[in-house]
């Protein structure tokens, strides 16, 4: 019963699937991104997720079939990837999609005709699988089909039922197996024998609704979702072992083997799994990255560092000493380049973000592997929790990557000890935190449960009358508050805008007759908006009417500088990069500042463009046109999102048009000339990848101008010089400066010579040699160095340390020996660094001539004394 299919490589596997779904009136559509639509899932996991708001009635279908090949990403099973056959983090999944149109009958038809006549499979090598109460599929398979009953396996809810969830659309599962040793016979199949089986195509017939009760309704449009594995289909039709030995991966694995100077072939079992991780992450982090995707510490930043780290890992179990990632990701993205446009496309972009994070975790791994050589060298029968945090906390080495270097010890990982020391952080930073607290005793949870929501009436009035619905003093709940006390205060609607999206909270008055409250701040819990202030004049009553009246004044600057940030954001794309995106933002009365993720530093060039780019939208006087739309309209427009943040059905959208478009419910300019002038303050790296912008915009600017100005008449004034002439003149004080310190540093070591010369006659004689221990004061490290080599070599076969107080509460010492009291087992590095550690200090370097350092002067005389008595002691 020997088979041999027709080869086709994943590329016309791929074709001849969409082909033939598009022939049977199918929409062919492009691949959706990898970072899906859909708050729930943190990555794209499925072919069908990106149709689940059709299948849940959430949005309508704009054709009634499709066809897809899905880019997909899993890491629940990673530690699989390269021990099975099978398991990957990514892999395509090439699907066909029915939405209320066709159903079980078509779809089964056609699932046997791609499997049979497209890819030329026999029907002797498939077997079926329909859920065990699926009377319909079975019927359609044997009776339609022809398949005989005994090859058709009815099986269980866990493994032939597809549900969305607890609630809402689901249905029975139809699949197609094929068996690689038909010659075993039909008794007794097994379908979760995966080494004689492999699921192909999964046909999954979305028939009904689950109610909260657990009951089946059937849906008024059924719905087909149908999901195969390319990467499967080509291990079949390839002929090859595995999915990892296919076109579609083997090229990554070839490339990355010839840079360890491997032969896959010949590799042992544990080198071609470490080659399989590579080839598989790798394929992996570049679809990613092209998606937009940055490392980090969180979410899908997160999922992609641990990828990039395990090929970084897996690269040095193989023998790659040093960066290679890019070489493989070259090879990735040539094989995946035809389906995949993107990659090409932003390969430059997928480069600075490996090789940034790949130099990045070297240096840790470096660090990281030294530290855990050390423990392990200790043969512990498990690593500790606290070591395990100390790696992960001190050294930045990934709890997971621990483990797996243990595991491949033999030995555990105290995963219950680390969450401890985790927890003990965490404490450590709670009770370092100081903050605000709104949920004084509760008060706030019970006024979120009794109070109805507070209207906001911010964009369009500064001021209102409105009611008091709740205060508080002190977190307790008040029926008043006299003047003096400081009050947080709820009102059933207000002009003043909450803390959110970056933007502080207004400021202002509330007033009656004879009241005046000062508020200072405002911020949201939930959908209540609690305004913090002092009540300054006469009596606040639950239940007054009052004026609210926001300063006018600060809302203009806040206004300003929350325009001024949108049309940085969009400056930076254009200029910088167009993968830049918010990392978060400060909106204040006097500054702006914007974090983001980029690839790259931005250079003092970048930087006055960026700024000269801003300041011509806000000159050329853009209107603002502000709308409330769906979300997908939104998206649909081009309007900017924060990453990862999640947003209503229906969004607010502040469109500048053919500048700037974003969602954003903050308070802004109706005119970008509103905004007066903008000025970049400083730009600076705050972490791997993430840049921050601090400027100023309207008002503020005058007073950045302003405050400079004293400044430089006031160094006009200091040095009698112009306002243009005092680069110069501070160029020429450095460079006097810097004369003075030299001639200063020659002084010092003339006379360090010339004191140690004096020292000649005190030099003791132990044994077959001399030894010198001196203390030549105010001597700098540089200045001891040269006196020591010079005494070292006055006096021949000698051990020479010298110390020096150089500065207040600092202590510098050195070490020079000849070859000869090396020769007798001591050495400089090891012996200068343990007497430095009795001045709270240490230090090393060579055999023959090494420095250290140390805190407390206090014990230089003692540390030389013992640094003499152990010299007596090794060389006597």
């Amino acid at each position: 019963m020997s088979f041999t299919p027709e080869f086709l490589s994943g590329r016309q596997i791929r074709e001849k699937f969409l082909q033939f779904f598009e022939a049977r009136q199918h929409q062919r559509l492009p691949s959706a991104s990898l970072v899906p639509e859909d708050p729930t899932v943190l990555l794209t996991i499925a072919g069908m997720l990106p149709f689940k708001p059709i299948f849940l009635g959430q949005r309508e279908r704009d054709y009634p079939r499709a066809t897809t090949s899905q880019k997909c990403i899993r890491t629940n099973d990673i530690e699989n990837v390269g021990r099975t056959a099978r398991h990957h983090t990514f892999f395509e999944m090439l699907g066909n999609f029915s939405f209320g149109d066709y159903f079980k009958p078509e779809a089964i038809a056609w699932g046997w005709e791609l499997m049979t006549e497209v890819y030329g499979l026999p029907p002797e090598r498939l077997i079926v699988s329909v859920f065990r109460e699926d009377d319909e599929a079975f019927d359609i398979w044997h009776k339609n089909i022809g398949i005989a009953k005994h090859r058709i396996q009815r099986m269980g809810e866990e493994d032939n039922f597809w549900k969305s969830g607890p609630t809402g659309p689901c249905g029975p599962c139809s699949e197609i197996y094929y068996d690689f040793h038909p010659e075993l016979g039909d008794d007794d199949i097994d379908l979760e024998d995966d080494s004689r089986f492999i699921e192909l195509y999964n046909l999954v017939f979305m028939q009904y609704n689950r109610d909260s009760d657990g009951s089946l309704t059937p849906l008024q449009n059924k719905n087909i979702d149908t999901g195969m594995g390319l990467e499967r289909m080509a291990q079949v039709l390839q002929t090859v072992p595995n999915n990892y030995e296919t076109d579609l991966i083997f090229p990554i694995i070839k490339r990355a083997a010839a840079i360890a100077q491997l032969r896959y072939d010949d590799a042992d079992a544990k080198t071609q799994v470490s080659l399989k991780v590579i080839g598989d992450h790798v394929r992996a982090v570049v679809h990613l990255i092209a998606d937009g995707v940055r490392a980090s510490n969180i979410g899908r930043g997160y999922v992609l560092r641990r990828l990039i780290r395990r090929v970084v890992r897996h690269g040095r179990l193989i023998g790659i000493e040093g960066a290679f990632i890019t070489q493989v990701a070259e090879t990735a993205i040539r094989v995946s380049e035809d389906a995949y446009a993107n990659l090409r496309e932003r390969q430059e972009f997928i480069n600075r973000e490996l090789s940034r994070e790949e130099a990045q975790f070297l240096k840790t791994l470096e660090r990281g592997e030294k530290l855990l050589g050390e423990i392990l060298a200790t043969n512990p029968q498990q690593i500790s929790g606290e070591d395990a945090f100390t790696l992960y906390d001190t050294y930045g080495f990934p709890l997971e990557l621990t483990q797996e270097i243990a595991e491949e010890q033999g030995i555990g990982v105290d995963i219950d000890g680390f969450e401890v020391e985790m927890e003990r952080q965490r404490d450590r930073a709670r009770a370092a935190h100081e903050t605000i607290d709104l949920t004084v005793q509760g008060s706030l949870d019970e006024l979120a449960e009794n109070l109805h929501p507070t209207a906001f009436l911010g964009y369009t009035d500064n001021q209102a009358n409105v009611q008091v619905t709740a205060v508080l003093v002190e977190g307790h709940r008040v029926e008043s508050a006299e003047a003096g006390e400081t009050v947080q205060v709820v009102l059933d609607r207000t002009p003043f805008y909450a803390e959110s999206g970056g933007q502080i909270g207004d400021r202002g008055y509330l007033s009656g007759e004879t009241l005046v409250v000062r508020i200072e701040d405002v911020k949201k819990e939930g959908d209540i908006f609690i305004h913090f202030g002092r009540v300054e004049r006469g009596t606040l009553n639950l239940g007054d009417t009052v004026t609210a009246q926001i300063d006018r004044a600060c809302r203009r600057r806040a206004q300003a500088n929350h325009s001024a940030t949108h049309l940085l954001q969009a400056a930076l794309k254009q200029l910088v990069d167009e993968s830049v995106s918010q990392a978060g933002s400060l909106v204040a009365f006097d500054r702006l500042r914007f974090d983001f993720n980029c690839p790259r530093a931005l250079t003092p060039e970048d930087v006055q463009h960026v700024e000269d780019l801003v300041n011509t939208w806000i000159a050329e006087a853009h209107g603002a046109q502000v709308a409330e739309m769906p979300l997908e309209d939104a998206k649909r427009k081009g309007a900017v999102a924060m990453f990862g943040e999640k947003y209503a059905d229906v969004v607010r959208v502040i469109d500048f048009p053919g500048v700037s478009m974003e969602l954003c419910g903050g308070t802004h300019v109706s005119n970008t000339a509103e905004i007066g002038a903008f000025k970049i303050i400083s730009e600076s790296g705050i972490s791997s990848g993430v840049r921050r912008i601090e400027a100023v915009s309207g008002p503020a600017v005058l007073d950045y101008l302003n405050s400079r100005d004293g400044v430089v008449k006031e160094l006009c004034d200091r040095f009698k010089v112009k306002p243009e002439e005092v680069g110069d003149r501070v160029t020429s004080l450095q460079e006097e400066l810097k004369a003075a310190q030299k001639q200063l540093a020659a002084l010092n070591a003339e006379l360090a010579v010339a004191k140690s010369d004096q020292l000649l006659s005190e030099a003791e004689t132990v044994g077959e040699f001399k030894i010198l221990v001196a203390n030549l004061g105010t001597a700098d490290s540089k200045s001891l160095q040269t006196a020591a080599e010079r005494l070292q070599q006055k006096l021949g076969d000698a051990a020479v340390v010298l110390g020096g107080i150089p500065s207040e509460g600092k202590v510098s010492l050195v070490a020079a020996f000849s070859p000869a009291v090396n020769q007798k087992g001591v050495q400089a590095g090891k012996f200068i660094g343990g007497i430095a550690k009795l001045c709270g200090g240490g230090g090393g370097g060579r055999p023959n001539l090494a420095q250290a350092g140390g805190r407390d002067a206090s014990q230089l005389p003692a540390a030389l004394e013992a640094a003499k008595s152990q010299l007596r002691e090794a060389l006597g």
